[in-house]
């Protein structure tokens, strides 16, 4: 079982991104459609569509060492991610409460 989920705010998540962006342990992880990722997204964002088929399969295929910072629209599909990522063994997992929505609300950059 992995380590708990660390909900964060998203000024804690930018800050996270701004420190990590660069490091090739950070993932900053948009489990939107592939719609709603090119209408904006976070930028160095990685697309993991969660409503696609092969989701499951596809996280596994990540690494689980590595850190991984989670978002969706509101937070409900990144909670759900984070929770299977858990479940599979990952242990270093942020969800940004809110997701992009929040974000946006905070006046974060997109791209």
């Amino acid at each position: 079982m992995g380590k708990q989920i660390m909900n964060i705010t998203p000024q804690d998540a930018f800050k996270l991104i701004k420190e990590n962006i660069d490091h090739p342990d950070f993932v900053l992880l948009d489990v939107r459609t592939p719609g709603e990722f090119s209408e904006s997204h976070i930028e160095g964002a990685i697309l993991l569509n969660y409503q696609s088929p092969d989701f499951r399969n596809k996280v596994q295929e990540l690494d689980k060492n590595k850190t991984y910072l989670v978002y969706c629209r509101s937070g409900m599909r990144s909670s759900g991610c984070a929770s299977t990522m858990n479940a599979l063994g990952f242990e270093n997992i942020y969800n940004i409460s809110g997701g992009i929505m929040e974000w946006q609300r905070q006046g974060l950059p997109l791209k």
